[in-house]
């Protein structure tokens, strides 16, 4: 009983070291193809598909995130005399924090997903198999435009999930709290400084880039059939999420240290 179970542990540790390992080489591979000439409408147009489309649901996350935060902090606030910090606090804590993961697990719900399920159904139509007899590379004409176009469009969702998040703690710090808008404002300019939404930008880029890369991974080597593409989609979204999260702490000791 023990020798089997030290041989089910043993092996799915020495299969999650090899995919890592695959993921590492075929992260080298599309390194190596950024030396030729971008291919800039493939890219644009990965942008428009996966950054605009996300615009809604990044709203309403941070909208939502904001005014929850604000409604669970300004009290104790306004509490010990510290109300002239509530927009600070929030700002800092948004650009830091909350802004660049929550984007970050957004997208890799809804990009990261779309991602994996294009090119998975590409693999089981057999549309990766024809680039491959046109002499095409798969990761120069597939990976390369979608972990370029991501590595921009997950800052720029984080700046705008950022303006979004604070302005719904300053309704509810002027609406419900009784915090003047002007002190809500001045706390901003008073505690946070530019790096805090830069830092948050660096951990989107790198979140941006993970989730590319995944999704593009995990859709490459999707089982065949139909099922093999949501278990692919599937494998993406949750492994996406768990890197970003480890990925957040060290970016945060190495960024704010």
């Amino acid at each position: 009983m023990i020798i089997k179970f030290l041989e089910a542990v043993g092996g799915f540790v020495i299969r999650r070291f090899e995919e890592f390992g695959t993921i590492v080489l075929l992260y080298v591979d599309t390194i190596k193809q950024l030396r030729h000439k971008p291919r800039i409408g493939h890219i644009i147009a990965q942008m428009s598909h996966l950054g605009v489309d996300s615009l809604l649901i990044v709203t309403l996350t941070l909208l939502f995130t904001g005014v929850v935060f604000t409604l669970q902090t300004a009290h104790e606030f306004i509490r010990f005399g510290a109300q002239s910090t509530v927009g600070g606090v929030i700002a800092i804590a948004i650009g830091r924090e909350l802004g660049p993961v929550l984007v970050g697990v957004v997208c890799a719900g809804r990009v990261g997903a779309a991602i994996t399920a294009e090119i998975s159904t590409m693999k089981v139509t057999e549309q990766i198999d024809a680039l491959r007899v046109m002499a095409v590379s798969p990761v120069d004409y597939l990976i390369v435009p979608r972990m370029l176009a991501c590595m921009f469009v997950v800052p720029m969702l984080t700046i705008f999930g950022d303006i979004i998040g604070v302005f719904g703690g300053w309704v509810v710090a002027v609406y419900y709290s009784d915090i003047s808008s002007y002190m809500f404002m001045n706390s901003i300019k008073t505690f946070a400084k530019l790096y805090d939404l830069t830092g948050g930008m660096i951990k989107a880029m790198f979140f941006g880039n993970v989730i590319a890369v995944l999704g593009c991974y995990y859709g490459l080597n999707c089982p065949e059939g139909a099922e093999g593409v949501g278990q692919a989609t599937t494998k993406t979204v949750v492994t996406s999420i768990i890197v970003i999260f480890i990925l957040n702490a060290l970016l945060t000791f190495v960024i704010y240290r």
